[in-house]
C-alpha cells in the first residue's frame, strides 16, 4: 500500500485511530495487521512527502514535554513522582543520571512507554 495524497493520508490515520481506540485486547488479528499496514504507509508518506523527521527523544525531553502538556511546574511534577525537586532538576538538566525510582515513576505516573525508557538508557 502506498499513500499518494493528503486525503489518503488523513483517511489512513483515521482508520488506524479507529482500530487503536478499540483497545489492544478488543481488536482482531486482521485489524492488527491492517493497522500495521496503514502505519507503515503513513510513516513512508510522512518521511518522503511531508518530510517529518523524528526528533531525538530522550527521557529528559519526554518529561519536559509532559510538564508542558500537563501545564504543571517542575515542583508539582516532583511531588507527583515522589522525588525531591532538586533531584528532578538535576536529572532534567543532565547533571544527574536518572535512577530506577525516577524511571519507574515516569513510566507509572506519566505513562511513558517502558520499552522507550529501557531503550533510552
Amino acid at each position: 500500500m502506498k499513500i499518494k495524497t493528503n486525503a489518503e493520508y488523513k483517511n489512513a490515520l483515521h482508520k488506524v485511530y479507529r482500530i487503536m481506540n478499540k483497545g489492544e485486547k478488543n481488536i482482531t488479528d486482521a485489524e492488527a495487521k491492517q493497522a500495521e499496514k496503514f502505519a507503515k504507509a503513513i510513516e513512508d508518506y510522512e518521511d518522503t512527502v511531508l518530510k517529518i523527521m523524528p526528533l531525538p527523544a530522550t527521557i529528559n525531553s519526554i518529561v519536559q514535554e509532559k510538564i508542558a502538556e500537563m501545564d504543571i511546574t517542575q515542583n508539582q511534577l516532583a511531588k507527583m513522582l515522589g522525588i525531591n525537586k532538586t533531584k528532578l532538576s538535576l536529572i532534567l538538566n543532565s547533571k544527574r543520571p536518572p535512577d530506577v525510582k525516577f524511571l519507574k515513576s515516569v513510566h507509572e505516573k506519566l505513562g511513558v512507554d517502558g520499552n522507550f525508557i529501557l531503550e533510552s538508557l
